[in-house]
């Protein structure tokens, strides 16, 4: 495992909502009661974009989550495999996927341990998703890791009033297959509804060897009555995908071969032909809502995710030694490398709105039970033991929060809001791979303030708030050893946005500071055991304004376009780099460097054709600047600025005789991605060490596809 807004926007097939939500915003008004509790409210004064389940559908090719998420504003996405199948990644205002909060239905999605969000794990599940909100910076207060630039809300609890059956399949480039079957019973006997989805997507991915086998299920039922509702919701997913989490070299760039991938080629002759990722997740999610009265509504919901499995490796030529293993000399290995674990808590919250006020009390506490251990299923030279395991190590985390809202129309067209949250983390790790003596056990307490005023009149509205987030390390910065602990990160983030909306045009513009205090990078320092570590960088922000539009030329012709401009800066930067001279590492001081990953310009635009009726065609366009691979601002560790224009055709035939209730339509989608062939890296890394007297640097990317397209049919009955 790499575990390391229903409204139009006055636009027919506007991608996203320009920032925010409309009064009469269907999205918002019918989300279930989990849903409202962690999401922006109409007039909360946070920045965010709702996508509706029609505009998620419109991408929903077979790609993974982050690519249906390209247009929305200050977002950069990765494949490793090159085409957006298998596992991809999602950066929002530079900050990377462990510091953006993921949550399904209010219920915390990130990774306990590593914090990050593999929605590999999840195929397809943006086919039972009916709405999206994404909210950059800190946002509202929301259950799970703390949102360090962003979160990102997934609701699939709305109610399917009427039956429906679909059948949704999709083929591309790298031999690319989605299958979709989906069906719902509508509301039966006016209490009980149920839905069922089935998926498999397969690709061979644009990287070598690089293919993806995914399969996933949901189910949902759910009972509703006045004054109560049940629902129990289970959806499972499984992944293999061949690794190509190495990149490709920047010699291998040069020289052409853009699909080189070194996974498995320790093997001699032919590579290693099972070097995958294979891992399977569960969900069980239970959820009761009671309305006590007309102004208080109760939810709680509890959740189990269950997890396991392993990535397999050929290792060649390494000594017994390196795994417990008394015998001399060395050995050609197959190892495995296991997670086995348990999520599992609850969520709740007291929602109270009258005409002034609305008010929600609310939080949760989950547990994590990993359990990490390695296994040699093959030696060249023998084993003491078959599957014998080098390492068994468990670690437990526990996340505690509970929180405050309150957003007050104290006068016309004025709102004031307050968000304060107190969140508990404890850690108890016993011992790492390459560190099994190493016990951790930490606490932290955190306490998240929000303040904010909005103002709403005449078609405008201007908001101003101030958050404050804080939010622990990661499981392997405590492997950094006793003297190297790490400290929290806190983050200071003010945000002010303008918005306008007119007949026939709508425009936005948000200015965000967002101030670190001890934000955690990778320096190239070593730890103990001879690992490069992050370290804590005393100060650094990120500064910024982000412009969006959205305007309906005439009945055929519409479009939205949004812009961010940043400037991304650490104040001072300490690199170390292995000297394998003199041994030992060489320290350079840097100062007012960029903060890796964080392009200073990133725009995204969309124009949409509607010569006919039922027939769409749309250019969808996405600009991002250069970023820098490290923290030091070299030009020789780049990621070179790209833009890619990608064109979407959909055709949609509906039947005129009603069957069940409802028109049954056919959908056909066409996609061409990189329209223009444009060779290009939206993400690598680099590394640097000091030999012969140089400076040596290596670059490794992560390139995508050319022009590649995907076709889809979908029918609906």
């Amino acid at each position: 495992m790499k575990r390391i807004a229903i409204v139009h926007c006055l636009l027919l097939t506007c991608s996203m909502v320009v920032g925010q939500e409309q009064s009469k915003d269907s999205f918002y008004v019918l989300s279930p009661v989990e849903v409202k509790a962690v999401r922006a409210g109409e007039n909360a004064p946070f920045t965010k974009t709702n996508l509706s389940k029609k505009e998620i559908a419109k991408g929903n090719l077979g790609q993974d989550i982050p690519f249906l998420l390209n247009q929305t504003p200050s977002v950069v996405i990765n494949s490793d495999a090159g085409n957006g199948v298998g596992y991809t990644g999602i950066r929002i205002r530079g900050t990377d996927a462990t510091r953006i909060n993921v949550t399904l239905n209010g219920i915390p999605y990130n990774d306990a341990e590593s914090q990050g969000t593999f929605f590999v794990d999840l195929p397809d599940f943006a086919s039972s998703v009916n709405s999206i909100q994404i909210q950059r910076g800190v946002g509202t207060s929301s259950n799970g890791a703390g949102a360090f630039g962003g979160s990102i809300n997934f609701s699939t609890n709305e109610v399917n009033k009427d039956p429906y059956v679909e059948f949704n399949n999709s083929y591309g480039s790298f031999n690319t297959w989605k299958n979709t079957v989906k069906a719902g019973t509508g509301i039966i006997s006016d209490h009980f509804v149920t839905d069922l989805r089935l998926s498999r997507i397969s690709s061979d991915g644009y990287i070598d060897r690089a293919k993806s086998d995914l399969k996933s299920f949901y189910f949902s039922t759910a009972y509703l009555a006045n004054k109560n509702s049940l629902r129990l919701n289970i959806f499972h997913g499984k992944e293999k995908t061949y690794q190509a989490w190495n990149g490709v070299s920047e010699t291998d760039l040069k020289n052409g071969k853009r699909t080189n991938n070194s996974a498995g080629t320790e093997k001699q002759g032919e590579p290693y032909d099972n070097e995958t990722d294979n891992y399977r997740q569960d969900h069980y999610q239970l959820f009761f809502d009671h309305q006590f009265s007309d102004n208080l509504i109760f939810n709680t919901a509890l959740f189990l995710v269950k997890g396991k499995g392993y990535y397999e490796q050929y290792k060649a030529n390494q000594p017994y030694s390196t795994y417990s293993i008394p015998n001399a000399g060395n050995s050609d290995f197959v190892r495995q490398l296991w997670l086995d674990n348990d999520f599992y808590g609850n969520v709740f919250s007291f929602q109270y709105k009258n005409k002034k006020t609305q008010a929600t009390f609310g939080g949760g506490y989950n547990r994590y039970d990993g359990n990490h251990f390695g296994k040699l299923i093959w030696a060249s030279n023998g084993l003491p033991s078959p599957d014998y395991r080098w390492y068994d190590l468990n670690a437990l985390k526990t996340d505690f929060n509970v929180y405050l809202k309150r957003q007050t129309n104290f006068a016309p067209g004025w709102y004031y809001f307050a968000d304060v949250q107190y969140r508990h983390v404890n850690y108890n790790i016993e011992g790492f791979r390459n560190n099994p003596t190493l016990v951790t056990k930490t606490n932290y307490d955190f306490l998240n303030p929000k303040l904010g005023i909005t103002y709403a009149k005449d078609n405008w509205k201007g908001y101003l708030s101030y958050s404050l987030a804080n939010k622990e390390p990661n499981r392997d910065d405590f492997e950094s050893g006793n003297n190297q602990q790490p400290e929290r990160e806190r983050l200071n983030d003010i945000e002010m946005g303008i918005e306008k909306t007119g007949k026939g045009t709508n425009w936005s513009a948000t200015v965000y500071y967002m101030q670190y205090k001890d934000q955690l990078v990778l320096t190239g320092k070593i730890n103990d055991v001879g690992a490069y570590t992050r370290t804590n960088i005393p100060e650094s922000y990120r500064l910024g304004i982000e412009l969006q539009g959205a305007a309906r030329m005439n009945s055929w012709l519409n479009g939205s376009a949004n812009v961010s401009i940043s400037r991304n800066k650490l104040s001072a930067f300490t690199e170390y780099l292995d000297d394998y001279d003199v041994g030992g590492q060489k320290v350079n001081q840097y100062n007012k460097t960029d903060i890796a990953f964080s392009p200073a310009v990133v725009g995204g635009a969309t124009i949409n054709f509607i010569p006919v009726q039922n027939f769409e065609l749309s250019l969808l366009s996405k600009y991002v600047g250069k970023q820098y691979l490290d923290n030091t601002q070299n030009e020789n560790r780049t990621l070179n600025a790209f833009y890619v224009q990608d064109l979407r055709v959909i055709y949609t035939i509906k039947s005129k005789p009603k069957l069940a209730g409802r028109h049954p339509e056919l959908n056909i989608t066409g996609q061409v991605n990189n329209l223009f062939n444009k060779k290009y890296e939206p993400n690598g890394y680099t590394f640097s060490y000091i030999y012969g007297g140089d400076t040596v640097t290596e670059n490794f990317y992560f390139p995508m596809a050319g022009i590649n397209f995907m076709i889809g049919v979908n029918i609906k009955l």
